[in-house]
Order: C-alpha cells, then sequence, then structure tokens
C-alpha cells in the first residue's frame, strides 16, 4: 500500500514536471510570436527580415501567404497543440492542496472600474500592454508609411495632407486586424490555449467584449477616414469597386456593415431586454469574416487566421454535437419557478465544478440556445447530469410552462452543447470557503460543495470549511438549499466537511405560515432515438483535438499547395499582383473547411461508435440488475436530510447580510471568498476584499453573462 502511493506520488510528479517544460514551451514560441509583430511595423522588418524571409521560402506551392503563415499561423496552432497535451497529462495529475504565495495575492486583488466592471492588477497589466502593442503597432506603420508618402502623394496628383489621410486610414484598419487576431480565442468554449491558462469561457468573455468594442471602433473610424478621403479627393466612386488584384472596396463595406450590425445590439440594454435580437445579429460574424477576408485578401488574412481556425473546428464539433437529441430522465418542478432537469449521461463523461452546459429545445425555438450550469457531480453521479433552471426570461418561462404542466407531454426534445468547464478546481487551497449568492447564483455553489463532498469521502483529502451565505426574496426559495446534497451522498460518517449555512430572506419579516408545496417531480419516457450525453471526443477528448488541429491543417497545406502549385503560379508567377484575390481568397475559406469537416468529422464519428459500444453495455448491465430508474425511482428523487452533513442552518428575515462584519470575522490565514450573483453584490463584495482591511481574503466572482 504504501509502495503503491509512492509510486503515484513519483509519476505524478514526473507527469508535473512534463507539463511545466511544455507550458515554457508553449510561452517561448507565443513570445516569439508577439516579438514578430513587434518588429513588424518597423523598416527592419520590411528592408531586412522580408526579403530574407522570402528568399529562404520562395515556393510554388504556397507563394507570399507560405511565410505569414510560417510566422503567425504555425505557432500558435503549435501551441494549441501542445495545450491539448498539456491538458491530457493533468487528469493524471492528483488533486493539488498547494497555496498561493501570499506575495502574488495583490496581483488577483479585485478592483471596480467603470466600463470594465471588476478587474484585478494581472488583467489590467495584460490589458495595458496590448494597448501598448497596439499603440507601438500603429505609430510603427505611420512612420514607415510616412517615408513614402511624398513619392505616393506625386504619383497619385493629390496634396501631401491628402495622402497622410490616406495612410492614416490604412493603419488605422492595420490595426483593427491585431485586434481581431485575439478576438476568437475567448469564445472558443472548446479551446485548449485558455484552459492552458487557467481561464474558463465564463472568465474570458470580458476579454472578448474589450478586444470587440475596441476592434469595431478601429474599424469604424478605418471606414470613416476613407469615405472621408475619397470625397475630399472626388473619388467617391471608390467606393463602388472591387478591387480583385488589390484591396476590395465593396467587400470591406459589406463587412464594416455587419459588424456594425453586430456591434450596435451588444449595449448591454438592448442585449438583455432583447435577447434574441443580440442573439441572432451576432450570426453575422459569418458574413462579417467572409467579406473581411475578401477585402483584405488570404494573404494578409493569414496573420489573424489561427484565432478564427480554431473557433471553426470548435463550432463544428459543436454543430456535430447539437444535431443529436439526448434523453431527458425526468424534471423536477420546485415550489419557486425553479426547474431541474435531469438527463441520462455516459460514464465516460466528466466534467468539474462550475461547468455549464448549453441547451436547445425545438418545441421552444429551434434556434435558441442557453447556458445553465451543472449542479450534479460526474463522480458521485456517473448516470447523470442535472441543470437548475429559474424561470426569468421568455425562454425559461416557456420551458416551465411546459414542463410544470397539469398535463405534461411525456416525451421532452433537447439538444446539448458541452459541457464545458476548468480544467482544475483550486478550492482545497484554502483554509475556508465563503461562498455568496444571489437568486439563481446558487446553481454553481452547489456544484462546487457536491465536488467537495466527493473530494473529502472518497479522497481523504482535507477539506476547508464552507460558509454559504444565500440571498432569497422569499421563502419558498430556501427549497433549492435541498438540492445542495446529491441522491448518491456517502454515508456522513465518511463524509468529514464542515458547512454552515447562512439564509437571508430579504422580503419577509418571519417564516411564513404557508404550507409551502413539495417539489413535484414529472418522469418522460425514454426514446431510443435519444442517447445519454456523451463526450464528443470520446475519454481522450483532447488528444483527438489536438489530431483534429494537425490533420486538418496538413490537409489544408495540402490542398492549398496543389493549387496554387497548378492554378496560380502560372499565372501569377509569385508576384501576388496577377491572380485573383477574390478567386484565391475563396479557394482558402473553402479549402479551411473542407479540412475541417473531413478530420473533425472523421474524429466525430470514430468517438460516436464508441459511446454507442460503451451505452448498450451500460443498458445491458443495468437491466440485469433491475435498476431504479424503474422500481424505486421516486425514492431516487427524494432529498436526504440536510442535516446529515449540514453543521447549522440560520434562517434570517427581513434583512440583507452585512458581508463587511461576516468577512472580516473570520481568522483564517487564506478564505476563498466566491461570489455569484447580481453585479451589485459582486461589486459589494469586491470592494470588501480589495479594501485592505484583512490579508486573508481571496476574491473570485463567478459571473455568466453571455
Amino acid at each position: 500500500m504504501f509502495e503503491t502511493k509512492n509510486g503515484s506520488m513519483s509519476s505524478s510528479r514526473v507527469i508535473s514536471t512534463i507539463r511545466m517544460a511544455i507550458l515554457l514551451l508553449a510561452l517561448m514560441v507565443f513570445l516569439g510570436n508577439i516579438m514578430m509583430w513587434i518588429i513588424m511595423p518597423t523598416d527592419t522588418y520590411y528592408n531586412i527580415w522580408v526579403p530574407h524571409i522570402m528568399a529562404a521560402t520562395n515556393s510554388t506551392f504556397f507563394g507570399i501567404q507560405g511565410p505569414i503563415m510560417m510566422d503567425f499561423t504555425f505557432p500558435i496552432l503549435f501551441i494549441a497543440v501542445l495545450g491539448c497535451v498539456y491538458l491530457h497529462l493533468g487528469k493524471k495529475v492528483t488533486i493539488s492542496t498547494k497555496r498561493s504565495e501570499k506575495r502574488l495575492r495583490f496581483m488577483r486583488r479585485p478592483m471596480i472600474m467603470k466600463g470594465f466592471g471588476i478587474v484585478n492588477l494581472t488583467e489590467l497589466s495584460l490589458f495595458a500592454m496590448f494597448i501598448s502593442l497596439c499603440i507601438w503597432y500603429f505609430a510603427g506603420y505611420v512612420h514607415h508609411w510616412y517615408e513614402q508618402v511624398l513619392e505616393r502623394s506625386m504619383s497619385k496628383h493629390e496634396k501631401l495632407w491628402q495622402t497622410r489621410l490616406d495612410r492614416v486610414g490604412i493603419v488605422t484598419g492595420v490595426t483593427g486586424n491585431l485586434c481581431l487576431t485575439f478576438l476568437f480565442y475567448p469564445v472558443t468554449r472548446g479551446s485548449s490555449i485558455l484552459p492552458m491558462l487557467g481561464l474558463t469561457i465564463e472568465s474570458s468573455i470580458k476579454y472578448h467584449i474589450w478586444l470587440g468594442n475596441l476592434a469595431m471602433s478601429l474599424f469604424t473610424v478605418h471606414g470613416f477616414l476613407y469615405i472621408l478621403y475619397w470625397i475630399i479627393t472626388n473619388r467617391l466612386s471608390e467606393m463602388l469597386k472591387w478591387g480583385d488584384h488589390y484591396v476590395s472596396n465593396i467587400a470591406g463595406e459589406i463587412s464594416l456593415l455587419c459588424g456594425l450590425a453586430l456591434w450596435v445590439t451588444t449595449y448591454p440594454k438592448i442585449r438583455r431586454k432583447m435577447f434574441e435580437l443580440f442573439f441572432y445579429t451576432h450570426n453575422l460574424y459569418i458574413f462579417f469574416m467572409i467579406f473581411y477576408i475578401l477585402h483584405i485578401g488570404i494573404g494578409f488574412a493569414c496573420i489573424m487566421l489561427p484565432g478564427f481556425y480554431l473557433f471553426i473546428i470548435d463550432r463544428y464539433l459543436r454543430f456535430l454535437q447539437s444535431r443529436e437529441n439526448v434523453r431527458l430522465v425526468s424534471a423536477r418542478v420546485l415550489p419557486c419557478d425553479f426547474v431541474e432537469l435531469n438527463f441520462s449521461k455516459s460514464r465516460g463523461l466528466n466534467f468539474n465544478a462550475t461547468s455549464t452546459i448549453f441547451l436547445n429545445v425545438p418545441s421552444i425555438s429551434k434556434l435558441q440556445w442557453h447556458p445553465f450550469t451543472i449542479i450534479s457531480n460526474s463522480n458521485l453521479e456517473p448516470e447523470r447530469l442535472s441543470v437548475l433552471i429559474r424561470c426569468k426570461g421568455d425562454w425559461t418561462k416557456k420551458l416551465y410552462d411546459v414542463v410544470s404542466s397539469p398535463s405534461p407531454v411525456t416525451r421532452l426534445q433537447v439538444s446539448v452543447e458541452g459541457p464545458y468547464g476548468p480544467s482544475t478546481t483550486h478550492f482545497l487551497r484554502h483554509d475556508m470557503l465563503v461562498m455568496i449568492s444571489g437568486g439563481s447564483g446558487i446553481t454553481p455553489l452547489i456544484s462546487i460543495i457536491r465536488e467537495l463532498i466527493f473530494i473529502s469521502s472518497t479522497l481523504k483529502c482535507k477539506i476547508p470549511k464552507i460558509m454559504l451565505i444565500s440571498v432569497f426574496k422569499n421563502s419558498s426559495h430556501i427549497s433549492i438549499l435541498d438540492l445542495i446534497l446529491p441522491t448518491s451522498t456517502p454515508n456522513s460518517d465518511s463524509c468529514n466537511i464542515d458547512l454552515q449555512i447562512e439564509a437571508y430572506v430579504t422580503r419577509e419579516k418571519g417564516q411564513s405560515k404557508d404550507v409551502v408545496p413539495k417539489p413535484r417531480i414529472v418522469w418522460y419516457e425514454p426514446d431510443v432515438a435519444n442517447k445519454p450525453i456523451s463526450p464528443t471526443l470520446g475519454p481522450n477528448s483532447w488528444l483527438w483535438l489536438a489530431a483534429i488541429i494537425s490533420s486538418s491543417f496538413i490537409i489544408y497545406l495540402v490542398l492549398l499547395g496543389t493549387f496554387t502549385q497548378h492554378i496560380v503560379y502560372p499565372i501569377d508567377q509569385n508576384t501576388n499582383m496577377l491572380y485573383s484575390y477574390t478567386k484565391k481568397g475563396s479557394a482558402s475559406m473553402l479549402f479551411i473547411c473542407s479540412s475541417i469537416v473531413l478530420a473533425a468529422s472523421s474524429a466525430f464519428l470514430w468517438n460516436k461508435k464508441q459511446n454507442a459500444k460503451e451505452v448498450e453495455e451500460s443498458v445491458t448491465s443495468r437491466s440485469t440488475s433491475n435498476s431504479s430508474f424503474d422500481q424505486d425511482r421516486d425514492a431516487e428523487m427524494e432529498s436526504l436530510p440536510l442535516q446529515s452533513i449540514i453543521k447549522s442552518i440560520n434562517v434570517h428575515y427581513g434583512r440583507r447580510p452585512n458581508f463587511n462584519r461576516i468577512l472580516m470575522e473570520i481568522k483564517e490565514s487564506s478564505v476563498g471568498t466566491l461570489v455569484s450573483g447580481p453585479k451589485k453584490m459582486r461589486q459589494e463584495v469586491a470592494a470588501i476584499c480589495s479594501s485592505g482591511q484583512a490579508d486573508n481574503l481571496e476574491f473570485e466572482s463567478i459571473s455568466f453573462t453571455w
């Protein structure tokens, strides 16, 4: 036993060392890529580097596109593949209880900034460095092209200041391309790059918003400056030209109009009040990107290609997963306008706490997808996946009406995308966890508590003390607390967890005398066409993703090389001036999509076959043991008594919690403060943690703003 434990620890250390080496290699490659961005707008790059690069990579297979892909596309795809290997190895590492360095805590201390929300010093530093890169990029190109202004002014027979306006316009667009390069990384849900950096989709959405606002601001100024330039030089007819051997103005204008329509609907008030308008117009990104590539040409577009390439892979895999209906086992209607949906899942599907899944119910809307937090634990409940949904918006109200109807449907078709979540959890590094929730914000906290229950009962690790502070509007919402414990909770003797709950009911002065109805359970008939939720790419999903990225890019290079060698080169002779930009760009986009479809479809169909075998074996095993789904299913859904694990429950009526007093009274040396709820609540707690009154508080906001 002792030797086995030592062997496991030794193996874990070896894997951790390999992962650290992979991380360092990825960092070196990324820094090299950033160096290319820094050197690109300089005379050194154009006068010294470019001639050498072109001479060394002069090829009839890729032309001028080859060196651009080598410098900007390949490094990022290589990092993505490294990230897949890094995350795959991470599954083999035991749970870490390593404490964070106190010296580095100030880098994670929250700050509230108007227009940015809650940020920390690390995020601000990185954003400041990115803005500095944009300024350097802009200034470098202005300096480079201003050296050619006099010659260009004379050749075009226009005034010097008009030529300068033209150059500023193009530099603004080129700087916007820099922002566009990073725009798609935060919204690539199945990305290997984000989790390798310890980021999640939920925490990265704000980066997408920042980059999107910056990119569209620059593109809008770019378009305005060129329209102004054409007006003052009496060349307004240029707006109607489709340049087939240079920049296509019409394509750029169409792309800008699509971008503006998309951008306007992202305004917070519009997005919140008219979510469907925001959702549908966001699909204009397809036309935005197509016409953007036709506007600038595929050669220059290869600079921003890697982020979009990874996004297309992720989007296509999501499309394949969403084509299948999953089995909805049951629904539990709570007496507080909440509903819990319970799905069947395969044992091979694993996910961490705070993971989310996107749901689509065709009978309500065939196009709308909505994210919800998974409250179940894949270890404690290996064949069940549960989400808790609050009846708030139009879509959720329709879903609630369907489920809670006196005569509910016997079958409900549902499709899913996901789950998506963090690659690791770090809750064990604290002495105490203070979880603060408001309304439906309790859902991710339930998933964390269930994860800690599993760790405590199975891995026998030391679990931090837990204080759950939940704020509800009325007492009927307290029934949500019954969902904290899973139906398969281990024996309380084997679960050493210290959980205290402080519930605050703000709109009632005392305990209601009305009898709160019990939750109503609705069971759905199984359909052979509906399958359990399974991992899209199987248990080794990260390795499969690495294979898809690598093989699809190789297929793309083969298709592109063949096309360039036999069709483009005989006409263009590597001048990049004679062959149609439109045909070349259209062919490249077709090759990219075809290669991704071929590689991803092959991987998906193979794993779909393997998942079907696993499900068939599971069904056979269940039928032989006459499982509880048919016999004791009502008993299975009953919540276990909270007192079996929870130390104490205090309900406070008619007031809100005094977060400052509660947090200041906690004396543990490391206190993780997790907040999931309304913006005002998150900012209030963030202000307390950043005030400097207590050095033991580490703030983390769990926000699901899509």
